[in-house]
């Protein structure tokens, strides 16, 4: 431990956040986030590291609600299609609930700024760190969500140039997440995935080795 711990109280908070953080798909209908709350979520995934400080994401909040219909009919259609290519599993994957649009409180789109060529700095042979960036960033805002006592989802079934096209992003940007936030009925004890039999996730044994890639 060193002068620059924590307190175990806040230890505890940061480290149930990570634990009880879940992929959310099932929302209160009809609720809402503060403004205040909001503005403290968007805070803390601009607070996001990235590298070399080219803070490469955008957030679009979806408000209008023809709109909202038009990115769920776009998620639904890319639904359909990942399931005719799950073979023997699609039936299975179309009675999984992947995605709350219509019911979450607020509803975003994160997506990779345009101009992103320009920055070398920690790029030049990663060029992928931008999207690690943005990523970094929607963790963020998950982990103060379950924080503040909500839900959220990242729904990444969708034609990512359908949808850059339907909010007329500029050539050269590039969305990643759809982001469904607000209360939810419950956090459930395990991934929602696990809850279905869809998936199990396995320990953190099979994912860690010294010095070399270990197969054994």
């Amino acid at each position: 431990m060193t002068a620059h711990a924590f307190s175990d109280l806040e230890r505890r908070a940061v480290y149930r956040a990570i634990a009880e953080r879940r992929d959310m798909r099932r929302f209160v209908a009809g609720a809402t986030v503060p403004d205040t709350v909001l503005a403290r979520l968007l805070q803390a995934a601009h607070r996001a590291p990235n590298v070399g400080l080219m803070q490469p994401w955008r957030f679009v909040r979806i408000t209008d609600t023809a709109l909202r219909t038009r990115i769920h009919t776009l998620v639904d259609a890319e639904r359909r299609r990942t399931a005719a290519e799950l073979a023997e599993r699609e039936r299975e994957f179309l009675a999984l609930k992947v995605e709350g649009i219509r019911e979450c409180a607020e509803l975003f789109v994160v997506a990779l700024r345009d101009g992103r060529e320009r920055h070398i700095f920690g790029r030049r042979t990663l060029p992928q760190m931008d999207l690690a960036s943005v990523a970094c960033a929607i963790e963020n805002m998950w982990l103060a969500a379950r924080a503040e006592g909500l839900g959220m989802g990242w729904v990444s079934l969708f034609d990512p140039a359908a949808l850059a096209a339907l909010l007329d992003m500029p050539a050269g940007a590039e969305p990643v997440a759809i982001l469904c936030l607000g209360p939810v009925p419950r956090f459930p004890d395990r991934p929602e995935l696990e809850e279905a039999d869809w998936a199990h996730g396995r320990p953190l044994s099979e994912f860690l080795s010294e010095n070399s890639w270990e197969t054994t």
